[in-house]
């Protein structure tokens, strides 16, 4: 199968790939980013994925390893009280 088309719907909040043979993948960013984003930074770095990026955001939710990814993107510190 060949990818036609890849783009973030903001109307669904879903990156959809639509392919050759006419089959299509929506993919739930919110619920993806309840299973598996852990804290704001987390959330925003997907969030920043999916709409810059709706092509590597697909390929990290259906080939890649999300978890991994995050935790080597976001490291923050808390700030000192």
């Amino acid at each position: 199968m060949k990818i036609l088309s890849c783009a973030f719907n903001m109307d669904t909040a879903c990156v959809e790939l639509k392919f050759d043979d006419g089959s299509m993948i929506s993919i739930d960013i919110i619920a993806v980013e309840n299973e598996i984003a852990d804290n704001m930074h987390q959330r925003s770095e997907l969030d920043y994925l999916s709409y810059n990026d709706p092509v590597a955001y697909a390929d990290l939710i259906l080939n890649g390893d999300p978890e991994t990814y995050l935790k080597t993107v976001t490291d923050y510190k808390l700030l000192d009280s």
